[in-house]
């Protein structure tokens, strides 16, 4: 059954994105990683040229490429994250 009330929001069980926004996703990896890190893991320009929040979140929402690659790095954190602290 698909809900078709458009003042209830939609679920998306499966999906590790769901209700983060890009500047949470670019936020969370330069604190864990760092730009210089950053820049090795996924090789754009954003993460090596006088880096910032800002910057990268502009050059991320025009480059669907460059965003996918980031927005998967995050989710491999997320797992990594959970299997350390010993959540399934």
């Amino acid at each position: 059954m698909q809900n078709k009330d458009p003042q209830q929001p939609r679920t998306q069980k499966n999906n590790p994105l769901h209700g983060i926004t890009l500047k949470q996703v670019v936020t969370e990896l330069e604190a864990e990683y760092g730009w210089q890190e950053l820049g090795l893991r996924i090789d754009i320009r954003c993460f090596k040229s006088d880096p910032s929040i800002k910057s990268s979140l502009r050059f991320l929402r025009q480059t669907p490429w460059a965003r996918e690659k980031v927005e998967a790095l995050w989710v491999k954190l997320q797992a990594r994250k959970q299997v350390w602290s010993g959540k399934s």
